[in-house]
Order: structure tokens, then sequence, then C-alpha cells
């Protein structure tokens, strides 16, 4: 933070700051001894140096623990119980120091020069609050393309971010008052909480797109979250109901929001009809009452 016209830091709090990092790194992970071994050294490997690095470890039964105690100090490991990803980040997040934050999920690796592009980046816009990139796509370690639905904006790309999620958390880097803004993530969502995240960011802030490839999203192993949830429009759709509750949105975003939450609410109801759920179809129903077109 900026100091007032004509006050002066005591020496303690000059020198606080300057041992305060750029960037906070947050790894949560969950029984990956072996993929988060990999990210962190793909955090090692970065041409910016400017950095602490956190991980959370959520539960993990795995011995993550102790592989991680090979780096000693050059990273700070934080065990907690089981609670979801979201726990885990928002952990991190009050662990954090930097004037930046930036998230790599734990099966997620980073190219070394993703970090000195992104401070840069926000270093020429300091209006900024967020900037992502873009990304190379493995799936059972075979490159993939991604597919139209999946194309980067950048700007005021609130619209684009309703029918699913388009910013990966690793790709993104993070004013630390963003959060104070928009708030952190969700913990009632074990999965989608970072649609429900830049949802309410992108309703208040244009979110900037760097076109640079400098993240390996790796996907299709068992554990992965998106793949352990029957109909994850579920989550998505509590997300859409919560920020229609508080009032952030502009008529027209509003309008955008309420047609969203109407396809996936049909979508959802015809699944839970397939399946012999009807009070699960009927409270949905009732949730598109709330909010008609």
């Amino acid at each position: 933070m900026p100091m007032a016209p004509g006050k002066l830091d005591s020496g303690s709090e000059a020198q606080e700051k300057r041992q305060m990092p750029r960037v906070s790194i947050i790894i949560p992970t969950h029984d990956r001894k072996a993929f988060v071994l990999e990210a962190v050294e793909s955090v090692f490997a970065q041409t910016y140096g400017d950095y602490e690095l956190i991980v959370v470890d959520d539960g993990s039964a795995d011995g993550t623990g102790e592989v991680l105690k090979q780096y000693g100090e050059r990273l700070r490991y934080h065990y907690q119980e089981n609670h979801g990803v979201s726990v885990a980040r928002n952990c991190g997040l009050a662990l954090a120091h930097g004037e930046f934050i930036a998230f790599l999920d734990s099966d997620d690796l980073w190219l070394p020069k993703k970090l000195q592009v992104q401070v840069a980046f926000m270093d020429q816009h300091p209006e900024a609050q967020i900037c992502y990139t873009d990304e190379i796509w493995i799936r059972r370690g075979v490159r993939v393309n991604p597919k139209k639905r999946h194309a980067k904006y950048s700007g005021r790309i609130y619209p684009h971010c309703l029918p699913l999620c388009i910013v990966s958390p690793s790709s993104a880097l993070m004013r630390r008052d963003l959060f104070e803004q928009v708030g952190v993530f969700d913990p009632e969502l074990p999965v989608c909480e970072d649609y429900d995240l830049w949802l309410r960011a992108a309703a208040r802030f244009p979110i900037l797109f760097i076109p640079q490839r400098l993240i390996i999203k790796r996907g299709g192993h068992r554990d992965q979250l998106s793949r352990q949830q029957w109909g994850n429009d579920r989550y998505r759709v509590m997300a859409l109901a919560k920020i229609l509750k508080i009032g952030v949105l502009t008529p027209e975003l509003r309008e955008l929001t309420i047609q969203e939450l109407h396809r996936k609410v049909r979508v959802l109801i015809s699944g839970y009809l397939k399946r012999g759920k009807e009070g699960e179809a009927k409270d949905f129903q009732k949730l598109l009452e709330q909010y008609p077109l």
C-alpha cells in the first residue's frame, strides 16, 4: 500500500515492507504427492523470483507432507483437516503476504516465464485487478485442443463467464485487495468454486487476457474434482442464484444471468426426472419461479 503524502514509514515498517514478497503463490493439494512435487518444481523454475510459496495440504494421507520436507524453507507448508479446495485456498489467502496472489492447482504446471510476464503486465496496467493467460491442455498424457466454447476473452467478460468457467485459477494473477472487494472462495461449493469467484469478479472489474500459453492444465485423472460430481451445473446454479441476490449486476447482466439460470436449471430438472428424483426437480422448478424470464 503506498504511503500517505507527507508520511514516512518507521524504520521497522519500511524494513518489513522490503521483506514482503510481491507475489504469494498458493498451491492447495489433497493426496497428490507426485503431482504436487511437479507443481512445486514448476514454481522453482520461474524466471521471476520475488515470491513466497505456500502449500496448503487439505488432509492428505499419502505422505505429501513428508516429501515436501525436502524443500525446507523454500516453501511454507500448512496442514489442515480435509475441508475442500475452497477452504484450502482461503487458508492460503489468510497466510499470504504478497501484493499479488497466484493460485496453482496441484495437478497443473507453470511454464518458466509465467510470473515474469504477468507481473510485468500488471505493472504496465496499474488499473487492472486481475489478468489471466492462455493454456496448454493435456488429457491423460496427450495434448488436446480446447473447443470453441472454451475460447478466452479480455475486458468485461462477464457474459462469457456464464456458460462455463473460462478462467483457470492456475492462469490468474490478482491484486491482493481484489478479495476484499469480491470476497473469497465459497466453502459450500465442492466444485465450480472458481466459476463462482470469477462471476463476482467479472461483474465488477475487467479481467484482462494475455494471449500466451503460460500454464499446462492436466486433466482426465481419476481424482480430478470436476469428474467426481454428477451435474456440476447444480453448483453453477447456486453461484448464479447467489450473484442475483447480492445486487451487483447491471440490468443487462442480470437479464443474461437469469437466462443462463433457466438454461442450466432446465437441463438439471430433466436429469433429475430421468433419475426418478422428483423432489429435487421440484426444488429447482421453484428456483425458476423466483427469477421469471
